[in-house]
């Protein structure tokens, strides 16, 4: 399906996958007859049955995993919101492809694909303080990469590099969530507490020019967004409709995962958010996207480097679901008496 209008990505959420029940059904079944009382493995046990779920069959798999890294510019940087120079996307993508990113270091240990993938990095998105960071055309097409991007996979990790997208996501936060720029700005690459009162103040001045158009989610990420960020949107959705489980990494990724959120409640289940970044705001963002469908962080390790490092260590983890799952034997096979009653 081609994605040129945003009429095109409101006819795909009509038709997302749901869980597979059956899958659920025996997932659970096995779990309960493993040699562990009832509940004593927590999330991992969770998380087996997650994967069974939206890999549509059990057992699950977690042998062939992918990280993707979308990298995008942003005219806004012309405000002076960042402590690094728009060259740095330019760099780090460049360090990505060399394998001297963390991100590398990751998908080497978790045996893991990863597919970087730049978004016009030669010409940055409008400055929103001035008028849309994107039309709907750049917006879709920006979308429709990260939906082409996605492979089948047993698991996707999704993160970002685009200096200035802090500022982005807090502006496309707030755009969904409603607040000021003082609610969701941070210091991101590392700004001090002037830097960070600056953002603020340019976020709200872009909320102000834009907002009666903030109502629609696209509108908003048209408006406010940036091409990683609506690629990341498209990868996610393209995951749902590929039966890819999901994990989210830190705050521009889980404000380009909002953006499906706010269409649909229900867009994200098949999403688990891997960490809480160390962004202020990014605990706040998890709860308003809803912990009660499953977006509770499985990690707080102080992170906020982006590029999918937060999901790539979480990767780990559900490694270890699957292992434990498929690997265990069962209170039958082990002749261990099971819990009576």
């Amino acid at each position: 399906m081609q994605i040129t209008r945003f009429a095109d990505i409101r006819a795909l959420m009509a038709d997302m996958p749901q869980a597979d029940v059956d899958a659920i059904h025996v997932a659970q079944a096995r779990d309960s007859q493993l040699t562990k009382p009832p509940g004593s493995l927590g999330k991992l046990e969770h998380l087996a049955i997650w994967l069974s779920a939206w890999q549509g069959a059990h057992p699950p798999r977690a042998d062939k995993l992918a990280f993707y890294v979308f990298a995008g510019n942003h005219g806004v940087t012309a405000q002076g919101i960042s402590a690094f120079p728009a060259e740095v996307t330019f760099q780090m993508v460049a360090n990505f492809e060399s394998g001297g990113a963390a991100i590398n270091q990751l998908a080497r240990l978790a045996d893991a694909d990863l597919f970087v993938i730049p978004l016009e990095l030669d010409r940055p998105t409008a400055d929103f303080t001035t008028g849309p960071a994107m039309s709907e055309a750049e917006t879709c097409e920006a979308f429709a990469v990260g939906f082409q991007t996605i492979n089948k996979t047993d698991l996707a990790c999704i993160g970002e590099m685009g200096i200035g997208n802090t500022t982005v996501a807090a502006a496309l936060a707030a755009a969904l969530y409603g607040g000021t720029g003082e609610d969701w700005a941070g210091p991101g690459t590392g700004l001090d507490i002037g830097g960070v009162n600056h953002k603020a103040e340019v976020i709200d001045r872009a909320l102000a020019l834009h907002q009666e158009h903030l109502a629609d989610p696209l509108e908003a990420l048209a408006r406010l967004g940036g091409r990683e960020i609506a690629a990341m949107a498209g990868a996610i959705l393209a995951c749902r409709m590929k039966r890819v489980p999901v994990l989210l990494d830190g705050y521009v990724n889980c404000a380009a995962a909002a953006v499906l959120a706010c269409m649909d409640p229900g867009a994200l289940d098949h999403c688990r958010a891997s960490h809480r970044s160390a962004e202020p705001a990014a605990g706040k963002l998890l709860s308003k996207m809803d912990f009660d469908r499953g977006l509770e962080p499985l990690l707080d390790l102080d992170m906020r480097l982006g590029e999918a490092s937060g999901a790539a260590t979480a990767a780990l983890l559900i490694k270890a679901a699957v292992a434990t799952h498929t690997g265990m034997a069962t209170f039958a096979e082990a002749g261990v008496a099971a819990k009576e009653g």
